[in-house]
């Protein structure tokens, strides 16, 4: 049996954190997608703040969140891009989940104009109940190679949370930078 013995989340700039520790993350990350976290996943969420919460048994919850540049009204806003949330399988369902979103939320809130994050069907249940929106707007990204594509199938997972710039306005599209791999 596991220990539920937690430490309060540690937030660390990828930066900040040792070979040791990121390696854990991306095993945890591997462990909790089933073998559908690619190197392209993994890289969406360095670069940025990572919440991270230890038990007994090692790293049991794990978030990250990335500044993105998304075009709203005509204007480049900083978002808080919220990535590679996960919990360990024996741990889940405990608020791990939760404290790592409150750790994210809290340097999206003080840092970024707005937050934003692609949910599957179960990650949503944990953003809705804790105020993320479902964008009811359309999703663009800005390709290199096509320039402004519409992207229909993320309308439905994309989820933002107003910080600095106050609400967003979904009659106007959301068109984030493009990345490597999922674009969003």
């Amino acid at each position: 049996m596991t220990s539920r013995t937690t430490t309060r989340a540690r937030t660390a700039h990828t930066a900040d954190l040792s070979p040791a520790e990121l390696d854990a993350v991306r095993a945890l990350l591997d462990a909790a997608f089933d073998g559908d976290f690619s190197d392209e996943d993994w890289d969406h969420g360095l670069g940025g703040m990572h919440a991270l919460v230890h038990d007994a048994s090692g790293l049991a919850a794990h978030g990250a969140v990335v500044m993105r540049r998304v075009r709203h009204r005509g204007r480049w806003l900083r978002a808080g891009y919220v990535e590679n949330v996960a919990v360990r399988a024996d741990a889940r369902r405990t608020g791990l989940g939760g404290q790592v979103m409150a750790e994210l939320e809290r340097v999206v809130d003080r840092a970024y104009d707005f937050g934003a994050l692609s949910a599957s069907d179960d990650g949503a249940r944990l953003y809705t109940s804790r105020g993320w929106r479902l964008w009811r707007g359309q999703v663009h990204a800005l390709s290199p190679r096509d320039g402004v594509v519409r992207l229909p199938e993320e309308e439905d997972s994309t989820y933002v949370r107003p910080a600095l710039a106050g609400p967003l306005d979904p009659a106007q599209e959301l068109l984030f930078d493009w990345r490597d791999g999922d674009v969003l």
